[in-house]
């Protein structure tokens, strides 16, 4: 059974750094897609950045230059490391990860992350 957990979230001031870690078990991160999405109150959940099991990174427009998104295949963890955070980037985080073979999804549970002063 595959089960995500995300931790890393929390309160930080704008301009501060954040970094997010979500750890998988039941899965082969290696020929998974691994990816972060964001929701924020009001609005629709956005793809935040996605790094797929070949190694080729995506990352949302407004998060280019500021967030980085990484993996370790043998802890089977997904990082996103958030630099030069703004407001604008509260929201809950999710993991998700996709099996590159069946294309089966898998979401955490999420987690919070508010950027104010």
């Amino acid at each position: 059974q595959v089960q995500l957990v995300e931790s890393g979230g929390g309160l930080v001031q704008p301009g501060g750094s954040l970094r997010l870690s979500c750890a998988a078990s039941g899965i082969i991160s290696s020929i998974w897609n691994m990816a972060w999405y964001r929701e924020a109150p009001g609005k629709q959940r956005e793809l935040v950045a996605e790094l797929t099991a070949g190694g080729n990174t995506n990352l949302a427009a407004s998060v280019k230059g500021r967030f980085t998104i990484s993996r370790d295949n043998a802890k089977n963890t997904v990082y996103l490391q958030m630099n030069s955070v703004k407001p604008e980037d509260t929201a809950v985080y999710y993991c998700s990860v996709k099996s590159v073979v069946t294309a089966r999804a898998y979401w955490g549970q999420g987690t919070q992350v508010t950027v104010s002063s």
